[in-house]
Order: C-alpha cells, then sequence, then structure tokens
C-alpha cells in the first residue's frame, strides 16, 4: 500500500511535467516574432546592431539571412556587443549562443530553436516549485504547485517567449528554496548549514548576470531574512555564527557582481528604459492586480468583438475574485498552523517586499514597471507556491476543526477564535494532543499521495482552457501585432510592397524586422510581385528619410504600396506626398493609417505619363 501510494505521489508529479512541456511545446512557432524576441535572437547568434542592412533596400526574402549564426564569437564578445548596445547582463545571451551554435544550421525553424531553452526552463520550473512547496509546506504541497505552474497562462506565455524570463525566474525559486532551508536552520537546528547558505549565495550571483530584476529579488531575500532574524531574535541563539556566515556570504554576491556594476549605472539612463511611463495616481495597484488575475485565469479580450471582450473580462473578474476568496481562506489556515506558519511568512514577506520594490522604481524613479504583466516574474514563483499551499490546506483545515468540535465539550458551533486556540502554543494540553494526532495523520498521507480537492480542479481546469487560448494566439498576442501588421500591408496581394522603416534607435530596427519576418511568409505565394524593406534613419524629423527615398534607384514596377513606419512621428507628420526614384510619385492614402505603440502609413505610388517616357 505504501509503495502504491509513494507511485501515484511521483505519478502526478511526472503527468504535471509532461503536461506543462506539451503546452508550452505547443504551437512554439505560431505566434512572430516581436521587437524584444528579435533583439535576443540578433545578440544570440553572435551579431550586432553593426551587423545589420541599414540605409540600404533590402529584398524581403533576404532578410530571415539575417538570423543565422555568426561562427567563432566569444562569450566576452557578446558581452561586449550588450554593454555597448543593449541594456542587459550577457550570461543568458552567452547560453543562448552556445545552443544555437550547437543547432546550427538553424534553418527553416529557427524560430522554434530560438525559443526552446525557454520551455526547458519553464519546464525545469515545474520541479523547481514542487521542491520548494514540499520543504516550505508538505508534500502534497509541492504537487499542487507543480500542476498549477504547468498550466498557469503567465508562466506558459513567458516560457514560449524568446527572453530572459523563465531562466531568473527558475533561479529565483532555487533561492527561494535556499532561503527557505535557511530560515528553518535557523528556527529548528539554531544554526545554518554552511553549504546551504553558499548556495543559496551562488545561485543569486549566476542569476544577477541573467537578469537585473534578480537584484529587486536577492534584496527581498535579505529584507525577509533581517525581518525574521530580528522577530525571532529571542529565540536564536547562535546569533554571531548565524549572522557571520549570512555577511560572508552575501559579501560574496555583492563582490562577484562589482566588475558588471559600472554598466548597470550606464544602462539606467539608455533612451531603451525611458519608454516606461510615469505611474498615474494609483494605476500600479489595480495593475498588480491585473497581473495575478493574469496569473490564473486569462480569456480573449484582445482584438475581439466588444461583446466577447465584454464577457470575457466579466468572467475573469468573477473567477479571480472566486480564487481570492479560496487563497485568502488558505493562506490564513496556513499562517495559524505552527509547521506552516513560518514558511507561509518567508514567503508573503518576500511578495511584499519585491512589491514595495515596485512601488518604489514607479513613484519614485517614476518607472511604472507594474504596467508590464511579464516583470512580475520576480515574484512569481513565491505567488504560485502559496496559491498552490493554499488550496492544498483548505481540506485539512475542515478535517481538524470538525475533529477537534467533536470532541470538545461545549454544545456552541465550534468558532475560528477557538480553532485558533486549539492550534497554538497556549493551547490545553488535551487540544493540543488531538491537534498532533490529526496533524501526524495528515502528513502522512500528504507524504504518499496527490488528492486534489474540487477547488483545485476548478481552478486547474480554467488555467488549461487558459493556455489553450494562449497557444492558439488569442490571449498574450506579441505586443506591436506584428502579424495584424503584415496583414494589413500585404492588403493588395498582386502590387509590390517597399516597407520604409525611419528608425531613431536600435529598437526601432529590431520592430521593422519583426514586422519584415511576419510579412515575409505572406508574400512568399506572390511570386511575381517583389517586395522590400529599407531601414532609413530619421532625425530629427521624416526628412532625412524622404530625401533617401528620393535618392533609390528606379524600381522596376509601375506601380508600388509604399509602407512608411514612423517611430515617435505623429499623423500630420507624413506628408501629403512623397518622390520616389525621382520617377515615381506617391499620395498618401488617409483611409490607410495605422498606430500600434507606432504609426505606419500607405502610400500609393504610381509612374506617371511624363517619367514613363
Amino acid at each position: 500500500m505504501a509503495n502504491r501510494k509513494f507511485y501515484l505521489h511521483y505519478l502526478a508529479l511526472v503527468g504535471a511535467i509532461a503536461l506543462g512541456a506539451i503546452l508550452r511545446f505547443w504551437n512554439l512557432d505560431l505566434k512572430p516574432l516581436w521587437m524584444d524576441e528579435v533583439i535576443t535572437a540578433i545578440f544570440s547568434l553572435g551579431k550586432s546592431y553593426n551587423d545589420l542592412p541599414m540605409e540600404v533596400v533590402l529584398p524581403l526574402e533576404r532578410v530571415s539571412e539575417i538570423f543565422t549564426v555568426q561562427p567563432g564569437v566569444s562569450c566576452s564578445e557578446i558581452a561586449k556587443n550588450i554593454a555597448s548596445q543593449s541594456t542587459h547582463p550577457p550570461l543568458f545571451f552567452c547560453g543562448m549562443y552556445s545552443w544555437l551554435k550547437w543547432l546550427s544550421p538553424l534553418g527553416g525553424e529557427w524560430v522554434g530553436k530560438l525559443r526552446s531553452p525557454a520551455v526547458f526552463f519553464g519546464v525545469a520550473e515545474i520541479v523547481a516549485i514542487y521542491y520548494l512547496n514540499r520543504i516550505a509546506f508538505f508534500p502534497s504541497a509541492g504537487i499542487i504547485a507543480a500542476a498549477f505552474m504547468a498550466v498557469s497562462p503567465l508562466a506558459v506565455y513567458l516560457s514560449q517567449e524568446a527572453r530572459h524570463y523563465t531562466l531568473p525566474m527558475f533561479l529565483i525559486t532555487l533561492a527561494l528554496l535556499g532561503l527557505v532551508q535557511i530560515v528553518k536552520d535557523i528556527e529548528k537546528r539554531q544554526k545554518v548549514r554552511f553549504w546551504v547558505v553558499l548556495g543559496w549565495a551562488i545561485i543569486n550571483s549566476i542569476s544577477f548576470y541573467v537578469h537585473y530584476f534578480c537584484i529587486l529579488a536577492f534584496i527581498a531575500q535579505i529584507a525577509t531574512l533581517l525581518v525574521l532574524m530580528c522577530w525571532r531574535s529571542g529565540n536564536i541563539l547562535n546569533k554571531r555564527q548565524i549572522w557571520l556566515a549570512l555577511i560572508l556570504c552575501v559579501s560574496v554576491v555583492v563582490i562577484s557582481f562589482l566588475p558588471w556594476l559600472p554598466v548597470v549605472f550606464h544602462d539606467y539612463n539608455r533612451s531603451e528604459t525611458g519608454w516606461l511611463d510615469p505611474p498615474q495616481h494609483i494605476s500600479p495597484i489595480y495593475q498588480t492586480l491585473i497581473s495575478w488575475l493574469l496569473m490564473v485565469i486569462s480569456l480573449p479580450v484582445e482584438n475581439q468583438p466588444l461583446a466577447i471582450a465584454v464577457v470575457s473580462g466579466l468572467l475573469m473578474l468573477l473567477f479571480g475574485i472566486w480564487v481570492g476568496w479560496q487563497v485568502f481562506k488558505g493562506l490564513k489556515q496556513l499562517w495559524y498552523k505552527q509547521s506552516t506558519h513560518l514558511a507561509t511568512l518567508t514567503l508573503l514577506s518576500f511578495c511584499v517586499w519585491v512589491l514595495l520594490e515596485f512601488l518604489a522604481i514607479a513613484y519614485f524613479l517614476g518607472k511604472d514597471i507594474t504596467a508590464v504583466p511579464r516583470y512580475h516574474f520576480v515574484y512569481y514563483p513565491s505567488f504560485c507556491a502559496l496559491v498552490a499551499a493554499s488550496f492544498a490546506h483548505t481540506k485539512l483545515q475542515s478535517k481538524v476543526v470538525a475533529v477537534i468540535a467533536s470532541r470538545s465539550r461545549e454544545a456552541k458551533p465550534w468558532r475560528e477564535t477557538k480553532w485558533r486556540e486549539a492550534i497554538s502554543p497556549k493551547a490545553p494540553l488535551q487540544q493540543n494532543a488531538t491537534w498532533y494526532q490529526i496533524n501526524k495523520n495528515e502528513k502522512t498521507r500528504n507524504h504518499s499521495i496527490f488528492l486534489p480537492k474540487s477547488s483545485f480542479v476548478i481552478l486547474f481546469l480554467v488555467s488549461l482552457l487558459s493556455c489553450v487560448f494562449l497557444v492558439f494566439n488569442l490571449v498574450f498576442q506579441k505586443p506591436f501585432e506584428p502579424e495584424q501588421v503584415a496583414r494589413k500591408m500585404n492588403q493588395n496581394p498582386s502590387i509590390p510592397i517597399l516597407m520604409v522603416v525611419g528608425y531613431r534607435d536600435y529598437q526601432d530596427v529590431a520592430l521593422g524586422l519583426s514586422f519584415a519576418l511576419a510579412l515575409e511568409p505572406l508574400r512568399e505565394a506572390e511570386e511575381y510581385s517583389s517586395s522590400h524593406v529599407a531601414f532609413f534613419k530619421q532625425s530629427p524629423d521624416f526628412a532625412p528619410v524622404l530625401q533617401k527615398l528620393s535618392q533609390l534607384p528606379p524600381p522596376t514596377a509601375t506601380h508600388l504600396n509604399l509602407w512608411l513606419v514612423g517611430p515617435g512621428r505623429k499623423r500630420r507628420d507624413y506628408p501629403q506626398q512623397i518622390t520616389l526614384s525621382q520617377k515615381m510619385t506617391c499620395a498618401i492614402d488617409s483611409s490607410q493609417h495605422y498606430r500600434v505603440g507606432v504609426p505606419y502609413q500607405l502610400y500609393r505610388c504610381g509612374v506617371s505619363v511624363s517619367n514613363r517616357k
């Protein structure tokens, strides 16, 4: 019987891992690359922005040639490119280069290969969150955490992004695992094991070179340790040994990042970080709540008819309220139970400190990072752990209250205050003995078998449905909508296209490349219709771009659709007429002006009779 329960427990874990992998690999290359993913590709292939074809007209079918591995590039060279042209640490890109070089030549499936490392780390996160909840709470909480992480729409979304989100999330989970173990060692052993603290420090050191936001996670961990050390100071005997070990390991983390620290200060003032707007009143509060909602449910609201969007939004809100109530009840039980109180306090404290850091960045630095759901990956592991543990614990509470109430001599209904007294250290000996026996029996069951209760089954199925919407591109659609932009540009398939991007910085070039990559497969079927793309510098307005257009070689076609993409420009900045190659006149089509964060405008070009002669 014991072997059967052991088998079922780990069978559930394997099932969660398999389901998570299927959801993450499903339609991995369906969505087009967007701007940030193009930036990932450029540096991960061993290239820099200097290798991009700018100030020239490039045939659209040659755009994919840009995304090939540059051989013989070292990690130090990648780090140098990152330091001068990006705002990220280099370690992720070095690892991506090794991965893509190993798979080279990439072939036509290069988008899936580019995104697959994020999937691997997303699946590894399922295993990590299982062990976090197993150690922090109890094994069945670990199984529920793994199942929830497997189907969480935000987690699946991040796993299908060719970006460095799942890797730092995985490292933060490992760091939290070390943090919980350190806290438990201090509480139970009255000392810390050096190898645990050193491993925790090494993981945090590595994470700093993967994503800058891991620094926020580390600060939150330190703040949590300080709060717990000060709050429980009366119960700690070997304070000096513990403080020395922690100070030593924290110093190791800080010293290890000193070589890259000047780059961090330089990156803070770069133009690439200026796109984040200051907060509007209490917007960080409700934006954070929306991000929490997207962690559990995501129904189609983007680019949907109004009726569908309203119904989906209302259903998401109602479901979020229900989940919030279930989590509140479960957390209250975890808080008052002696065996789970410390872990609950640790993970809650970590969440609170990270959220306070987010608010400080928003209100004091004027960069509202709460507006971007993917940035909430910093505290998402602890959020997932607490949600899962709260759903795993509700069933236990009902059993405890029922048994204690039945053994009580009081005829009145059992009140919550009585239940709190029954599980507190100050409760009468008989009540504590009753609690101990129930807890012991429940702990035995938790270690052997996973039996999900109905409320978690509902959460699991709704999140799973959200993931189905996600993998079919109905939710979490790519920013700047490259697929929709490409479709609008291809509205006249038989007419040649020239897409011109008036770029201000390299990010605009990456944005234009994402449009070109989405447009290329739509134009492949039109072999008789040539298409081109060009990147011309706009400074300070469209004048340099218009001058370059007038100097282009004469086109071979008599008609042409010119799409002018103007990041930072307004509709009034687009001229009514453009001269192309001094042979073709392009007139603005006022009905074909669009904006997806950046504006793009259609000009219909034709060769005049005099120019034909």
